[in-house]
């Protein structure tokens, strides 16, 4: 396994962080995607230990460093053969909401129909539509769906610092 080379990552409140690149992968739309480990504390039963959060970003949120080379990391170029991709399935049954699962869930009917992610989530952002709690839907599609929203039990005007 190649070393990490080190790699600055814009944030979006304009904070830089200096990263580990460990690899580059091409996406099927050309665009391409990088995995970095972010160096950070976690608490343990003694105290603090140092952790490495890994993630992947666009060349939007990094900047080489000067003078460090990156020919050195992995490169994986665009698949010959485009992929599938994830694929969700909306089951709308006689009574009660619809229901979004992932692709293989037993809990869908022969009715379902497959979805992209997109479209998935768009979906489930309309009113009477659920995932599923027993497969991957609730737990992967929900918090893409409520990422940036203020939690109502938590109002930003609290007051806490």
């Amino acid at each position: 396994m190649t070393a990490p080379v080190p790699i600055t990552l814009h944030l979006p409140d304009g904070q830089t962080l200096r990263v580990r690149l460990y690899e580059r992968a091409q996406r099927e739309n050309g665009g391409w995607m990088y995995r970095i480990g972010v160096p950070l504390w976690q608490t343990s039963l003694d105290g603090v230990e140092p952790v490495e959060f890994s993630t992947w970003v666009t060349a939007g949120q990094l900047r080489p460093i000067p003078g460090v080379d990156l020919s050195a990391v992995p490169t994986a170029h665009r698949p010959t053969t485009p992929s599938t991709g994830w694929v969700w399935r909306l089951d709308r049954p006689p009574r009660g909401p619809a229901v979004l699962h992932s692709e293989g869930c037993r809990r869908a009917s022969e009715r379902a129909r497959p979805l992209r992610t997109e479209a998935a989530l768009d979906a489930l952002a309309a009113p009477g539509t659920i995932a599923c709690a027993e497969c991957d839907a609730r737990e992967v599609l929900e918090p893409i769906l409520h990422h940036g929203q203020a939690d109502p039990a938590r109002p930003l005007d609290s007051g806490e610092q």
